[in-house]
Parts: structure tokens; C-alpha cells; sequence
């Protein structure tokens, strides 16, 4: 949105249409959305903020800003920063990928008996989308294992994982598990541990924070992603409606003419044609 503000009549408008999330010059969160705030500089060449990315604060969501074009002036990125950001120990990420995963940490439920855990992620009310969700599970006893429901291996994850994926991976005192919407994991204990800590994840896999490239005003996605299809940077594309060409109904008119005198002209040439050349033979 344009403006700091929303008005009430607005805010009712985006939430009938089914608007969740909005940013990202808002100065206040409007009640029913949730306001994405732009807090990490832009992706411009000249513009942007190494050091302003290098202070983002643990589990917080770095908005970046990008325009590909003003008017028909190509922008240039900064690559530097690019190749730093794609460095580091972060989460890529999305303003609707950030939200969804922070509602589905709210569905979890587990249960506990002996030395088995089944942890289970609820599926979202209906047409939402499918987001996974992810838990810390601390304990004093060992983890031998996770599986799945039917026994069949979990996938694992590696410290390396910066784009949100199911899986699990190892940590100090416990596991990382980033469970689907509608699945279960059973994760098996040496012994029955005696301490069990589970915490919801505002980060993916452990990662310090999360950042998104917030690609704003796009009218063509193809061109504008174009330049970043071998990054791992994930984008956020705020995509235009085109404006509504008005009709000219002179041209279907035109057109409908132009069939139809098409034919007339070739039969008229074809006549004049085959009269000129039986004149000729006489």
C-alpha cells in the first residue's frame, strides 16, 4: 500500500476480497491483516544497505525492496550484496510463506508414551495454503529416530537448508522438525526421557532470521525475474493488474470490412486478369 495508513472502508474492502497479508509503509498494523513493514533497505545498485541487513534482528523478517523498472529505465541490482545475502545463515523466504509457516506452528499436538513422540501438524481451515510448520523437541534422552506414520523414514535436513522443506535434522539436546500440514512423525527415544522441552520454530531450521526480496509494481514477472533465476534469493512479487484496454469498436468494423472485401478484390483481379489475356489471344 501506498500510504502509512489504511482507512476503515479500505481495510473492510482488502478483507471481503480475501487479502491477508499488506505492507510496506504502514505505520499501523490494521486490525483482520497483517502488515509486512519495509525494513530492509532496496536491492538498487547505489541504494543498498550491507550494514543495514547485517544488524536484522534473530527471527525477524527482512523486507527488501526492488523495482526493475521506473518508467523505461532499467534498474540495476547491486550483485555484491546479492552474492553476500545468498551467504549467509539465513531463511529465503516470502511475505506469505513467513505468515502461513507462524500459523501453522499454532496447530501442532503431540503425544507422549514411553519412548516414543507423535507429533502431528493439523491441516488449515479449507483453502488455505498448505504451509509447513516447524518445533524444536529438546529432551534428555537420545533420539534414536524419526519416521514417519507407516514407519517409512523422514527426510533430513541439512544445516545448509535455507528454503522452507519438511525434514529434520539433529542439535544440541534434541532435533529440528519441520512437519507438512496433514502429517504425522513419530520420533523414537533411546529411553523415555524424563525432560521434554517442544517449542514452535519462528525461523526455519534454526537459521537467524528470514529475507525477502519484495519485488514491487510488476507488470511483466518474466522479464523482471529474469536477471535473478540462478539466485537463491526468493522474491515476494506484488503483481499489477493491467490496466482494462478500452475498446475501439471502429476496429471490429474495420476488420469484419476487410474479410469481406478481400475476396471481392481477388475475384474482381482474377476477372481482369482472364479478360486482358482472352483480348490478347484475339
Amino acid at each position: 500500500m501506498p500510504g502509512e495508513q489504511l482507512d476503515a472502508s479500505t481495510i473492510a474492502a482488502l478483507i471481503s476480497a480475501r487479502f491477508e497479508i499488506v505492507g510496506d509503509m504502514l505505520t499501523e498494523q490494521p486490525e483482520g491483516l497483517t502488515s509486512v513493514v519495509r525494513n530492509g533497505g532496496s536491492l538498487e545498485l547505489g541504494i543498498a544497505d550491507q550494514y543495514l541487513l547485517e544488524s536484522a534482528e534473530e527471527d525477524s523478517l527482512v523486507s527488501i525492496y526492488w523495482k526493475a523498472r521506473v518508467e523505461d529505465l532499467k534498474l540495476r541490482e547491486d550483485k555484491d550484496v546479492i552474492s553476500w545475502l545468498e551467504q549467509q545463515d539465513v531463511w529465503f523466504t516470502t511475505w506469505g510463506e513467513w505468515v502461513k509457516h507462524a500459523e501453522a506452528n499454532s496447530r501442532f499436538t503431540t503425544t507422549h508414551e514411553g519412548g516414543m513422540l507423535s507429533v502431528e501438524l493439523a491441516l488449515p481451515v479449507s483453502g488455505d495454503w498448505l504451509v509447513p510448520g516447524s518445533i524444536d523437541i529438546q529432551s534428555d534422552s537420545p533420539i534414536t529416530s524419526v519416521t514417519r506414520f507407516d514407519d517409512t523414514p523422514f527426510p533430513e535436513l541439512n544445516a545448509s537448508d535455507k528454503v522452507l522443506r519438511e525434514g529434520w535434522r539433529s542439535v544440541e539436546g534434541g532435533i529440528l522438525l519441520t512437519l507438512s500440514a496433514g502429517n504425522t512423525a513419530k520420533v523414537s527415544f533411546e529411553s523415555e526421557p524424563t525432560r521434554l522441552d517442544i517449542q514452535p520454530l519462528t525461523t526455519f531450521n534454526g537459521l537467524h532470521h528470514a529475507i525477502t526480496v519484495v519485488g514491487h509494481h510488476t507488470t511483466n514477472l518474466f522479464h523482471w525475474s529474469s536477471d535473478f533465476h540462478d539466485s537463491d534469493l526468493v522474491f515476494t512479487w506484488l503483481i499489477e493488474r493491467p490496466a482494462e484496454i478500452e475498446m475501439n469498436w471502429a476496429l471490429p468494423v474495420i476488420a469484419i470490412c476487410v474479410l469481406v472485401a478481400t475476396p471481392v478484390t481477388i475475384r474482381w483481379l482474377v476477372n481482369r486478369d482472364r479478360t486482358m489475356r482472352d483480348a490478347e489471344e484475339r
